[in-house]
């Protein structure tokens, strides 16, 4: 099921259940993340508290809290319905005759359904309210502050739209926005963040006020989109229109050309002033640490736009898994097989949740060559995003690396570690606390595969394991064995 707006998807979730209403006073202070952190920590439902302390705009969050919601976000009961396409797609035809051209025009006519739907006589329930300058005022939004030594509140889930001043490319992210006073934020874009890429780009020819827009509660599947590591240049908004299979609606921004999504619940406008940085944070991150305070950028909010009894969405991070472990989740299944298109060995990866994602990250290949695990590690360390994984453990075709006892059984039994393990340093995710040097330090690849045959290795022994059919037969007769378990 495609889902227009934020408002569909809590309908679908109330008629399934999947949604607790809180009526109960909340007071954004730290009570509603301590009760969101409970909820998730119990594969809880999505949750939307109706009484926020001081507030009377309802706050809805929760909303990609287990695997099943987070399918449900868009729109499919597994991930290979939307893998299946994208391996579709980057299938080339075998032969280029006419016949063939005409099997690729289902796939055009597909592809076509992704791009943006964009008009002056689109409908934009988003800009039902339109406050400017003095009349906007964050204060009347929910926002949260999550832990206690937060440096504040915070706007967790934003969408955050720039603009490449020259290609006209625009660029969607998800940066936290510290509240500093009722029109000014903070806006968090590291320095390997694609909106300070544009930023630098503004500042290079001398503008050093970047527009921005930013859209809260946009329909989940753009949200999601705007938190996916997509290739530099590649606007989310058209990967968003793939995900739902029908185009993305945008309207014009009322102070500038960035186009925003119409059918979001809340418009922010303004510009990121360049020579105004102010201290922010601590903050305490998907690392399940605190991150330091330091200078960012300032955000100017000029202008509001929003629906009529707009809904606040928002997410809380810390010690996992919480809501973007199933969104990381989601993401490592869609982006598979690109990895396999680049590198086709790849069978399949894991991120595991103590991992936080670019902690530690288990690979499954099909290994035929002695050196194939470094070239993997290679691989890794040299793609966008990917860059930052700390630790790599590369694996046989043999191993479920989804299962983390298996996968540590494997590694231990299979590695020495003084053979085995490459060591190079490069960059690191900002919130590495643990790195020497700030955004720079070691990264470890490990080799788990088997050795057998390879120069310096004994015989490599096999692997204890019953024949599959006397599994089968045993599967068949268990119950007439009687065992109590």
């Amino acid at each position: 099921m495609v889902f227009d707006d934020l408002r569909q998807f809590i309908k679908f979730l109330k008629d399934n259940n999947d949604l607790a209403e809180v009526n109960e006073k909340v007071d954004p202070i730290l009570e509603a993340a301590e009760i969101t952190d409970r909820v998730v920590k119990m594969s809880g439902p999505a949750l939307l508290f109706n009484n926020m302390a001081g507030c009377s705009i309802p706050y809805l969050t929760n909303i990609y809290g287990t695997e099943k919601r987070m399918l449900n976000a868009l729109g499919v009961n597994d991930y290979s319905e939307i893998t299946g396409r994208i391996e579709n797609f980057l299938k080339p035809p075998e032969k280029m005759g006419i016949i063939d051209k005409m099997t690729q025009v289902p796939k055009l006519f597909e592809l076509s359904r992704a791009f943006p739907e964009t008009g002056d006589k689109l409908k934009a329930p988003c800009k039902e309210i339109i406050l400017k300058d003095d009349e906007c005022d964050l204060g009347v939004f929910p926002v949260i502050k999550c832990w206690p030594d937060d440096g504040g509140k915070f706007i967790t889930l934003p969408v955050v739209i720039t603009k490449n001043p020259i290609t006209g490319v625009q660029n969607c992210g998800m940066y936290r926005m510290q509240v500093f006073s009722k029109n000014t934020t903070g806006m968090h874009w590291h320095k390997h963040k694609d909106g300070a890429y544009i930023a630098a780009i503004f500042k290079e020819n001398g503008n050093l006020k970047v527009p921005v827009s930013v859209a809260l509660g946009a329909d989940p599947a753009v949200t999601f989109a705007a938190a996916a590591p997509l290739p530099q240049g590649i606007d989310e908004m058209i990967f968003a229109g793939f995900l739902r299979n029908k185009p993305v609606k945008l309207v014009k921004s009322e102070l500038s050309d960035i186009k925003v999504p119409a059918e979001a619940e809340i418009i922010l406008e303004g510009y990121v002033d360049l020579e105004e940085l102010a201290l922010e944070g601590p903050f305490g991150d998907h690392t399940g640490f605190y991150s330091e305070a330091d200078n960012y950028p300032v955000f100017h909010v000029k202008c509001i736009t929003m629906r009529k009894n707009p809904i606040y969405l928002s997410t809380i991070v810390g010690v996992p898994p919480m809501e973007d472990f199933y969104m990381g989740k989601a993401i490592e299944r869609i982006f598979l097989p690109l990895l396999k298109m680049q590198c086709p060995e790849i069978i399949d990866i894991s991120f595991p949740r103590a991992g936080v994602f670019h902690n530690l990250a288990l690979v499954k290949i099909k290994k035929s060559y002695h050196g194939q695990p470094q070239k993997i590690f290679n691989y890794f360390w040299g793609q966008n995003q990917l860059m930052f994984t700390k630790n790599i453990v590369v694996f046989d075709e043999n191993t479920d690396i989804h299962n983390s006892e298996e996968a540590l059984f494997m590694m231990l039994a299979n590695v020495d570690f003084k053979r085995d393990v490459s060591v190079m340093d490069g960059p690191l995710d900002v919130l590495d606390h643990a790195s020497a040097v700030f955004c720079y330090g070691a990264k470890v690849g490990i080799d788990a595969t088997f050795k057998d045959g390879q120069p310096g290795c004994r015989k490599w022994p096999k692997v204890a394991k019953m024949h599959q059919n006397i599994k089968k037969i045993v599967d068949e007769k268990w119950d007439k064995y009687q065992i109590k378990l």
